[in-house]
């Protein structure tokens, strides 16, 4: 699904979203941001089965963002639609609230410091995963986040946070975007980079980003 500040691939099966994907700027992180509204609605896109604000309800369970709200509150389209309940995943109210909410400001810092970077975000399952709900929304394990930064030199970083709480510096859940590829099954940035074995995707220097 396209939207005007991000594009995610939605799982009917988990129903939420696996992965998206967007481009983050300093200039539209500068720019004068719109009031945020947290209005969570169903995605009109989804006809079958969309999922409501309503089934997270009293499920113990937040409804975390994929793509960050702050990064989307660049024009009111894109706030908006950063809402819709595609764009959420059940997270832990100590992990969205404190470690996601963290690793979320530092990406932001890095796009404003490096100018411009790709990053891809989504859940982690288990084999036998536990689902939530009368809507039986699947519940990640953990998240990942993959960082491409797109202006030279170029470099990435990734990041796996355990959906859980977590008091551990970020530095600390570094690893590099093959490991992420290697659990999920996905090849991360295949339009973007000349070879699928790219170098950069086995670096995980936390250093490098400073």
């Amino acid at each position: 699904m396209n939207r005007k500040g991000f594009a995610l691939g939605y799982s009917q099966k988990y129903k939420q979203a696996i992965w998206v994907s967007y481009i983050l700027e300093a200039e539209t992180l500068r720019q004068k941001q719109v009031r945020r509204k947290n209005k969570f609605r169903a995605d009109p896109a989804v006809k079958r089965a969309p999922v409501k604000p309503g089934d997270y309800t009293k499920t113990g369970y937040d409804r975390g963002h994929l793509a960050p709200a702050a990064d989307m509150t660049w024009s009111q389209q894109t706030e908006k639609e950063s809402f819709y309940m595609t764009n959420m995943s059940p997270q832990i109210p100590g992990c969205n609230r404190g470690i996601w909410k963290r690793v979320e400001a530092q990406v932001r810092k890095w796009a404003i410091q490096e100018k411009k970077i790709c990053v891809i975000t989504g859940p982690i399952f288990s084999d036998k995963y536990k689902k939530m709900g009368k809507a039986k929304i699947a519940v990640p394990v953990a998240f990942y986040k993959v960082i491409l930064d797109l202006t030279p030199p170029r470099k990435m970083i990734a990041f796996i946070i355990p959906n859980k709480p977590s008091k551990r510096r970020i530095r600390s859940f570094t690893v590099s975007v093959d490991k992420v590829e290697c659990i999920t099954g996905y090849n991360f940035f295949s339009e973007l980079l000349e070879h699928p074995d790219n170098e950069l995707k086995k670096q995980s220097n936390f250093s490098d980003w400073k």
